[in-house]
């Protein structure tokens, strides 16, 4: 399950993955424009995400990290929204694994700066995803992304190639293949 949190439109995704693809269930958003008082909007974000994971019961949240932008006060709103998101899913045992704009952004296009658009266009080829399933609200697209970045990051097979912590680490462990200075 992914998540794009925010306080007027909070976006969520759901892929299903079967034989290392994965596939997308359903995209949409929580609307909250209606709801005039911020604490308000909290509680229905709590209410609507555990309702998600009561229908799909993920396996896992990936939810887009709240970026530092000029408005501070923003930023404060957002991190609220994501946090009560956080709590929805503690709540039911899901695990979180959270993602800056830019790794999402990196993983589908291979450009962090890349545009929603471009991000939705990416999904779309990747997950083939009819127009018709592709709402209006970047929102949607955008949590359904956090969602396949995850994928991306947690589906690749674990590497037979031996882990080094660093040069001297790569050194002392092949020592057969390092060249000696003759003296």
């Amino acid at each position: 399950m992914g998540i794009d949190p925010g306080t007027n439109i909070m976006g969520y995704g759901i892929l299903k993955v079967k034989d290392g693809k994965a596939q997308m269930v359903t995209m949409g958003i929580i609307d909250l424009r209606k709801y005039g008082d911020a604490y308000l909007k909290l509680g229905h974000i709590f209410e609507r995400v555990t309702g998600i994971i009561e229908s799909y019961l993920p396996d896992e949240l990936a939810i887009e990290a709240p970026f530092f932008g000029k408005n501070v006060q923003s930023m404060l709103k957002l991190g609220r929204a994501q946090g009560v998101a956080i709590a929805a899913a503690i709540e039911r045992g899901v695990p979180i694994h959270e993602y800056a704009p830019m790794k999402i952004k990196m993983a589908l296009t291979g450009n962090g700066t890349a545009s929603k658009e471009q991000v939705a266009g990416m999904l779309q080829r990747l997950l083939r995803i009819p127009d018709s399933e592709m709402g209006k609200f970047m929102d949607a697209t955008d949590a359904l992304a956090a969602a396949y970045c995850h994928f991306l990051q947690m589906g690749r097979p674990e590497s037979d190639a031996p882990h080094y912590r660093g040069w001297k680490d790569f050194v002392n462990k092949n020592q057969d293949k390092v060249c000696k200075e003759k003296r």
